[in-house]
């Protein structure tokens, strides 16, 4: 990712360009060839700059008109999905009309001119990029915040076998939990894999594991699931004797003392994700490294989507697809597209289900534009992605 907007780098570019050029031609004026000294010397001249003026005030015209429309449409996605849920809130019947029917408008008008004359116009200032800390960053928040180093697994089909009895044991099927996670994870991935995270590169996210958990999610989940949490690492307890014991009593001191600070403040997204991006929910977010609460956080994640089906009044077992796209969006968008016949999946487009920005760097949902392209095309990946060792491994720990 480039730390200066694009057309600022390339005014940086073109400045920096210039600036040698007349430093090269005051120290020889012949070492240039003449066309290329033709060039430079052309570069600002008042003809130059009049046409990328027009052609400046082109673009702005075309970008106002886009954003416009664009704005507009956005608008009255907004306001449908406004009232569709009023419509669930009253148990009425939601419709074909109750959905935009059209796609986004897509900018098609001329490209940014770039200014021959870069000291006309100010460098564009460098914005600044939030960090989003890494494996380490949550391990060592742990120790800081809560004195806990999380119990890795001496091997990854430790935590997929963990993962397979808890999940099993809450009600999730199989082809749920090896579908989904080929689907996350490619099919090959550990349970401390993090989103964009390859060779080194810097991550796309805090997402953590087989269902790519972020920060907020894992606070959020101690917030509500802590009870559940806390009862079956004392149920495990129980059945154990001297060092390991004493360790699983220490462990579960910790994640008491998290559920506490995870539920002071009010159950919304908004508050967990402040939390989320403290020190405090760095080390919640290691717990989804640990071999006993991690398979449960990652259950969890699944369960409650399906948990809120039922709530609904969606009784029907999801698929694994349906399930994903709940794990995606949310639970109230992800219903919102579960619970959609057909006839309609076919006619409905995705943006229905996004905000603006969301869709808009979504290049899945741009392409399979409609929900059943959608719906396709996760099943299609979970497919080929099942074939892969780790699916596999996961499939056999059942």
């Amino acid at each position: 990712m480039l730390d200066l907007p694009i057309r600022a780098s390339l005014n940086v570019l073109v400045l920096g360009l210039a600036l040698i050029a007349q430093q090269a031609l005051a120290q020889d004026a012949g070492a240039l060839p003449p066309s290329t000294a033709d060039a430079l010397a052309q570069a600002a001249s008042p003809q130059a700059i009049a046409e990328y003026r027009r052609k400046l005030k082109e673009y702005l015209a075309a970008r106002e008109a886009f954003e416009q429309e664009a704005g507009a449409y956005w608008s009255l996605i907004s306001e449908r999905r406004r009232g569709r849920n009023a419509k669930r809130r009253e148990r009425q019947p939601i419709t074909l009309d109750d959905y935009v029917l059209t796609h986004p408008p897509v900018y098609t008008g001329p490209k940014r001119p770039i200014n021959p004359d870069p000291s006309e116009e100010p460098e564009e200032p460098r914005r600044p990029r939030k960090y989003i800390p890494v494996i380490a960053d949550f391990l060592k928040a742990a120790i800081e915040q809560y004195q806990f180093v999380p119990q890795r697994p001496a091997a990854e089909v430790e935590f997929k076998r963990a993962y397979a009895r808890y999940a099993m044991h809450a009600g999730l099927t199989r082809e749920q939990l090896v579908r989904v996670y080929s689907f996350e994870t490619g099919g090959n991935g550990n349970h401390d894999m993090q989103s964009g995270v390859r060779n080194g590169s810097r991550p796309a996210s805090t997402a953590v594991g087989y269902n790519q958990l972020l920060t907020t999610n894992s606070v959020e989940l101690l917030a509500e699931q802590g009870h559940e949490l806390l009862r079956a690492l004392n149920d495990k307890a129980a059945h154990m004797t001297g060092a390991a014991r004493k360790a699983m009593d220490h462990k579960i001191a910790v994640v008491r003392r998290m559920v506490a600070h995870a539920r002071s403040v009010p159950d919304e997204w908004s508050q967990h994700e402040k939390i989320g991006d403290t020190a405090q929910g760095w080390a919640m977010h290691a717990m989804v490294l640990d071999v006993d609460v991690g398979p449960m956080l990652q259950t969890h994640k699944l369960l409650t989507s399906v948990i809120f089906a039922r709530a609904k009044g969606y009784t029907r077992p999801l698929s694994a697809a349906e399930l994903e796209m709940m794990n995606l969006t949310g639970d109230g968008t992800g219903l919102d597209m579960v619970t959609m016949p057909q006839a309609l999946r076919e006619q409905v487009p995705t943006s229905n289900f996004f905000q603006r920005g969301g869709y808009e760097r979504n290049p899945v949902a741009i392409r399979h534009n409609t929900v059943a392209k959608l719906l396709a095309v996760t099943d299609a990946r979970m497919d080929s992605n099942s074939n892969q060792p780790g699916a596999k491994e996961l499939a056999l720990a059942f």
